[in-house]
C-alpha cells in the first residue's frame, strides 16, 4: 500500500493562493460627519443587498457599535416604509 503525506492531494502537492486582503474600516468611526438616521434611506442602503437584506458586519467592515445602530435604523426605516422589507423580481 502507498502512502501519500497529508500535505499533497491524490493529484500532487496544490498551488499556494494568494490573496490580496484589503483592510476594512468603519465608516462611522473615520468619518464623524456621517450619522446613522433612520430617515436617510441613500445611506443605509448601501448597507443592505439588492433583495434588501442587512448587510453583516464581516462584509461590510463596520465595527460592532455601528452595526448594531445600522440594523436598528434600518429596522425603523422599514416599519415606516421608506426601505422596502423585500424587493421582488420583475
Amino acid at each position: 500500500m502507498i502512502t501519500t503525506p497529508a500535505s499533497r492531494g491524490p493529484k500532487g502537492p496544490r498551488p499556494q493562493k494568494k490573496f490580496f486582503h484589503r483592510r476594512k474600516f468603519c465608516r462611522f468611526c473615520t468619518d464623524s460627519n456621517l450619522k446613522i438616521e433612520y430617515k436617510e434611506t441613500q445611506t443605509l442602503r448601501d448597507f443592505t443587498t439588492e433583495r434588501g437584506k442587512i448587510m453583516p458586519r464581516r462584509i461590510t467592515g463596520n465595527c460592532a457599535k455601528h452595526q448594531r445602530e445600522l440594523t436598528v435604523a434600518i429596522k425603523r426605516a422599514r416599519t415606516i416604509a421608506l426601505l422596502p422589507f423585500v424587493v421582488s423580481e420583475g
